[in-house]
């Protein structure tokens, strides 16, 4: 959440069921904003989210090492800018 000086922010809460199985993600936007690939373009959340998508059955310990992998590939030989958070939690 960023903090704006010029003017009030209103958040709203919202509660979400989680029930036994669910896992849920938080991420930062250093992941989705990194140089690299073949035309050195940002990786871009909706990337990010179709990862998620995709690996989310496996184990945690796998999509950390997916996680890990892709972005490195991704990347190559561009320098890292900015810090990268992705945090996932599986309810059992």
């Amino acid at each position: 959440i960023g903090r704006s000086t010029e003017k009030e922010m209103k958040f709203t809460n919202h509660k979400v069921k989680i029930r036994k199985g669910d896992t849920i993600y938080l991420y930062s936007d250093g992941y989705s904003d990194q140089f690299g690939g073949d035309e050195g373009k940002k990786f871009k959340t909706q990337n990010l989210k179709n990862l998620l998508t995709e690996i989310y059955t496996k184990s945690m310990d796998e999509q950390k090492m997916i996680l890990e992998n892709t972005y490195e590939q991704w990347k190559g030989n561009f320098d890292q800018i900015d810090d990268i958070l992705v945090v996932g939690r599986r309810f059992n």
